[in-house]
């Protein structure tokens, strides 16, 4: 058997996520603001007021109706005055620069080294917490200016470090403000205007973005209303026409409700751009779930994450029978402000809490602690916005100490402590309601840092009668990292979940495995009733042949792969759309149109260090090596510990025989990631020249990170049969074949052992097995048959 340094290592998908989600496509129109073509039936806000002028004016008043504004001095006079300039460092180590905002004469004042530049205040955006400046930047893209106005505190703020996480374990750098990251274009359109094209050209790297009209208009719930006003002028007088011509969401169940909501606010990612009033969410998204660290690993909101996430763990919403529509109206003010309104948030469900309300949260009467949302949904801050947390669990101050996250009792009196707070509710509640919450969060957090001591309770997680669904999906994602076979029938049996977010995730786990049942689970998923299960089955099999499949199974896996394709090419300024799409051509075996794809991303993100190591692999595929080597450095000259890189790069002077320095950026490889065993085993290959014991060390080490990978467990046998220790040879090989993988270079050297212990009926056993072995491809069992 031939000993060399394998194929290289392709980094995974990044369904990146975004905070806002009515995307458009690429239309025609003006910069600014011009409406999209009339043909779409849109006729504005404006033609409402005829018949609804009170819904207008709540609307025309609300936060969303407010989402987005043009500047005028008129609102320029509404802020107070910006005293002292803000320093923003600059990201390349250069001088800082220092900005003020004059409102008053509908500017940003910067001053530097290099003088005087006044940016134009061209729209302001939000104002229920903070209202960011909005300019006209290069190529026809609005950037979010460095300072920012807090409207509760009325003073000004620098607006990227205010986005900083502070994590302990993870160094963080600010965002500049002339980032992608702050570009309107590309992260916060769709949510602040309404029926929003894009219109980004990639020739030009430019943008003619257009809207309807600023915020979020009558149009994005109820659809186009052309026709709805042609027939409603077109009535007799006092007579309501029997077709409306409008999207009704009186109509709508819960569901339907509460997907119309979630577009704008939730953390997700798109995979349409024309989700309408009455969709399925899941159709056109997917949704961040408690993985990401901007979640507390309770769940609890850490970073901004819109909502959506954590009211999906409700137990009010998953019962089915609570929608946004009946706490917010439908211009998204809070319906129970009023003095005496609050309890009618929790009613009629929770009438018996009602009735006795002091008796359940112990506070007195109308003070702070007597509304059920002080408890239940108490509010947090972050980057200055506040946000109430709608999961609506009772307060768990025991995750406080656990885990840091915020709890009711202690935002409120914060001069007392969360053991205090711990203390009391147990001493009230006979029940140790906080116990499954600890239990989640820490098997969450083990799973974050790739602990898997507790491996059957977290796959009961998924699994399990009355899983919950969020941490569902947030575990089968946590898993991919996972090495351990275990995990596999719970994997497989959430493929069959009634969410089609948990079916989803178990698309994209089995995806790191997509041959035998899973291949079927994956191939069944193509077949599924929602589009984001579909597609993540499709990218999954992307790199299984067809010819492996049968017709019908081939017409499935296409289709899905079509709409795949089409969910990656409707925004072509977003990186990550790029980058996968890369990733799908590369497993398909056509490395032009991968390069070509992961050299946009780059282009479009050149901070992003996963499409230089992806590229590499496809320059390698084209003979490329010298460019393969240059992204790879490239790399990591962005991110010297990244484990892929190092790992790629030392494959790549591994097959060009420039083994001193292969050897140190597999080295290096292991020390940024202890857990990567392909690191460990090209050591093994390495060392075992003039280091046989070196060598030995290594592989045992790749086989105790991934046990049931036959490559790993061949090579160790392989080797230590060089040694002379047959016999544990032998048995690594036995172990190898006896798990749920195997191959055909196991068989045979296995074979060759038993025979040369003069074990030959046992070898002839062997060869007889493996013919039969369905983990094989019909070749190899061939050829063992002929071994017989």
């Amino acid at each position: 058997m031939k000993h060399g340094v394998p194929t290289r290592v392709l980094v995974a998908a990044a369904f990146a996520a975004c905070g806002c989600g009515r995307g458009g496509g690429d239309g025609a129109g003006e910069p600014g603001g011009g409406a999209p073509p009339a043909a779409a039936g849109l006729v504005g806000s404006a033609s409402c007021r005829e018949c609804h002028e009170r819904f207008y004016q709540l609307w025309a008043t609300s936060h969303h109706g407010l989402a987005m504004q043009v500047f005028t001095p008129a609102l320029g006079a509404t802020f107070a005055p910006h005293p002292e300039e803000i320093e923003v460092p600059d990201p390349a180590g250069g001088a800082a620069l220092r900005y003020r905002a004059d409102p008053a004469n509908g500017r940003v004042i910067e001053t530097g080294p290099g003088g005087r530049k006044d940016w134009p205040i061209a729209h302001v955006m939000g104002g229920r917490n903070v209202t960011f400046l909005l300019t006209p930047f290069a190529r026809g893209r609005l950037q979010v200016l460095p300072t920012a106005y807090d409207a509760r505190r009325k003073t000004w703020y620098e607006t990227s470090a205010s986005a900083m996480r502070h994590f302990v374990d993870t160094p963080e750098q600010r965002v500049h403000w002339t980032e992608p990251e702050w570009t309107f274009n590309t992260s916060c359109h769709g949510c602040h205007v309404s029926q929003l094209s894009a219109n980004y050209d990639r020739g030009t790297d430019s943008y003619r973005t257009t809207w309807a009209e600023p915020g979020i208009n009558c149009e994005t719930c109820h659809g186009p209303c052309g026709e709805h006003v042609r027939v409603c002028r077109a009535a007799p007088k006092g007579e309501v026409p029997k077709d409306l011509k409008i999207i009704s969401t009186k109509s709508f169940t819960h569901e339907q409700m509460n997907d119309l909501c979630a577009p704008c606010h939730a953390k997700m990612s798109p995979i349409t751009p024309s989700f309408m009033p009455g969709d399925r969410y899941f159709d056109h998204f997917d949704l961040t779930g408690i993985e990401h660290r901007d979640f507390y690993p309770d769940g609890r909101d850490l970073g901004e994450n819109y909502t959506m996430t954590t009211w999906r763990a409700s137990p009010c919403v998953v019962s089915g029978r609570l929608d946004c529509m009946h706490c917010h109206t439908s211009s998204g003010r809070y319906r129970f402000r009023e003095p005496g309104t609050e309890a009618g948030a929790c009613l009629p469900c929770h009438a018996e809490r009602v009735r006795d309300a002091a008796a359940h949260h112990r506070h007195p009467a109308g003070k702070p602690g007597s509304r059920c949302i002080d408890c239940h949904m108490p509010t947090t801050a972050f980057a200055r916005m506040t946000r109430s947390d709608h999961s609506m669990r009772p307060p768990t101050p025991a995750a406080t100490i656990a885990f840091q996250s915020p709890n009711a009792c202690t935002i409120c009196h914060a001069d007392r402590d969360a053991a205090w707070a711990d203390g009391l509710v147990r001493a009230w509640h006979a029940e140790d309601y906080q116990a499954p919450v600890l239990e989640r969060g820490r098997l969450v957090a083990a799973a974050r840092k790739g602990d898997w001591e507790q491996l059957p309770a977290m796959l009961a997680l998924v699994a399990a009668p009355g899983r919950e669904e969020v941490t569902a999906v947030s575990m089968l994602r946590l898993l991919r990292s996972c090495r351990l076979d275990a995990k596999w029938p719970a994997v497989r049996a959430a493929a069959r979940d009634p969410s089609p977010w948990v079916r989803a995730a178990a698309m994209e786990a089995l995806g790191d495995r997509p041959d035998g049942e899973h291949r079927a689970a994956l191939v069944e998923g193509c077949r599924d009733s929602h589009r984001l299960v579909r597609v993540r089955a499709a990218y999954a099999l992307a790199g299984v042949p067809a010819d492996r499949l049968g017709e019908a199974d081939r017409r499935a896996v296409a289709a899905a792969m079509r709409e795949l394709e089409a969910s990656l090419t409707c925004r072509p300024d977003d990186h990550a759309s790029h980058y996968n799409l890369g990733n799908i051509h590369l497993q398909r075996g056509d490395p032009a149109r991968a390069a070509a794809a992961f050299e946009e991303a780059i282009r479009l993100r050149p901070d992003v260090v996963p499409p230089y190591v992806n590229v590499a692999l496809a320059y390698n595929l084209l003979g490329r090596n010298a460019d393969a080597e240059a992204r790879l450095r490239e790399a990591l000259r962005r991110q010297p510990g990244n484990a892929a890189a190092r790992l790629n790069l030392g494959m790549l002077l591994g097959e060009l025989r420039r083994i001193p320095e292969a050897e140190a950026e597999f080295r290096a490889a292991f020390a940024a990631d202890p857990s990567s065993a392909a690191a460990a085993y090209n050591l093994g290959v390495i060392t075992a020249a003039d280091r046989p014991d070196e060598s030995i060390a290594w592989c045992r080490k790749a086989v105790s990170l991934e046990p049931h990978e036959p490559k790993h467990a061949y090579t160790l046998a392989f080797y230590l049969a060089q040694q002379g220790k047959s016999g544990e040879a032998t048995a690594v090989l036995e172990r190898l074949l006896a798990g749920p993988r195997a191959s055909l270079d196991a068989y045979l050297l296995l074979g060759s052992l038993y025979a040369r212990s003069g074990r030959e009926a046992e070898a002839s056993r062997l060869y007889r097995r493996g013919a039969e072995d369905a983990r094989l491809a019909e070749g190899e069992q061939a050829r063992l048959r002929a071994m017989r």
